[in-house]
């Protein structure tokens, strides 16, 4: 990968002319059958630019009580957009109900935020959106005006986990937001996919939250090769994965969740789980504990570095 930065034929991303930009951009188009791409530094702006697209002041956009875009994003679409979110619960799998979704869409009436958005996720805390679901939910929300939008930052490990192609499962979406930067293993970057009217509109948004970058074409290579060579290796994360919740499931107070890809979620007994953390980190095994502890399996995590952190677990609860 640095060996593909350092040969990237580059021009200035922000006048359009980055020829190693641009290649990847229609790449991404093809590859989820949308018409247009559009290259970002993050995930987070990469949904902010699509929600500010798809919405102005006023507007609503529903979402779920966990997704990404509302809890973790900073609150950008309210901040920087004006924005209103109409979060709904997820069910355990990561959907939002139907009936919620309908019910929580207001009518045209100056009482009310205008709804103009639906936005989902997958895959949601690494449970791949059930088949059906999404082609479901997007039906309901066009039939009663919404566009819709997927956070896809890891929809290729939904693709691996399901064997269908990103393109089928981004196809009800009327725009995707896909990350570089988690299990493919780029250093930086996400794009936006949609209608070419669609990604216009969000050029202009990205540039107005500062993303507008220059001989980006640096990165936009590093993407690239993680295109071309890391995507099937996916399935070794989501192995790995199974192998580390088997692992820290038998150990004395330890609840895992069974991961569907590459996330890990662990809930510890007795209020020990910081504890756990800290003696993790210690072993050179970093975890993060925001919603009990996560682990997350990635290309620069092998066989051996699962047991060891089993073992240093294990020897945790031995102490």
């Amino acid at each position: 990968m640095r060996e593909a930065i350092a040969r990237a034929a580059v021009g200035d991303d922000v006048f359009g002319d980055d020829p190693t930009v641009n290649a990847l951009q229609e790449r991404v188009a093809a590859l989820l059958g949308k018409q247009a791409a559009l290259f970002m530094p993050s995930g987070t702006q990469s949904n902010l630019c699509g929600l500010l697209a798809h919405c102005g002041r006023g507007d609503e956009y529903i979402v779920g009580q966990l997704a990404h875009t509302y809890r973790y994003e900073g609150g950008g679409a309210a901040v920087l957009g004006s924005i209103q979110p109409q979060p709904l619960p997820n069910q355990p799998d990561g959907t939002i109900s139907l009936d919620d979704i309908a019910a929580a869409i207001k009518p045209d009436d100056p009482h009310f935020a205008r709804t103009r958005l639906l936005a989902l996720e997958n895959t949601w805390n690494g449970n791949v959106l059930p088949a059906g679901y999404a082609e479901a939910a997007c039906d309901l929300a066009r039939s009663r005006g919404l566009a819709t939008h997927l956070d896809g930052a890891r929809l290729f490990n939904a693709a691996v986990v399901t064997g269908r192609t990103v393109a089928a499962l981004a196809e009800p979406f009327d725009s995707v937001s896909v990350c570089f930067s988690k299990g493919l293993g780029a250093p930086v970057g996400s794009m936006l996919v949609g209608s070419a009217a669609l990604v216009a509109q969000a050029r202009r948004v990205r540039k107005m939250v500062g993303g507008g970058m220059r001989q980006v074409g640096l990165m936009a290579a590093a993407a690239d090769h993680a295109l071309t060579h890391h995507v099937d290796r996916l399935a070794d994360d989501h192995a790995l994965a199974r192998r580390l919740a088997t692992g820290l499931a038998a150990l004395p107070g330890v609840t895992v969740t069974p991961p569907q890809t590459n996330i890990v979620f662990v809930q510890v007994a007795d209020g020990r789980g910081p504890a756990l953390l800290v003696h993790l980190q210690a072993r050179g095994v970093l975890a993060t504990g925001l919603i009990g502890l996560r682990f997350v399996t990635h290309l620069d995590v092998d066989a051996a570095g699962i047991d060891h952190a089993i073992a240093a677990a294990a020897d945790f609860f031995k102490s």
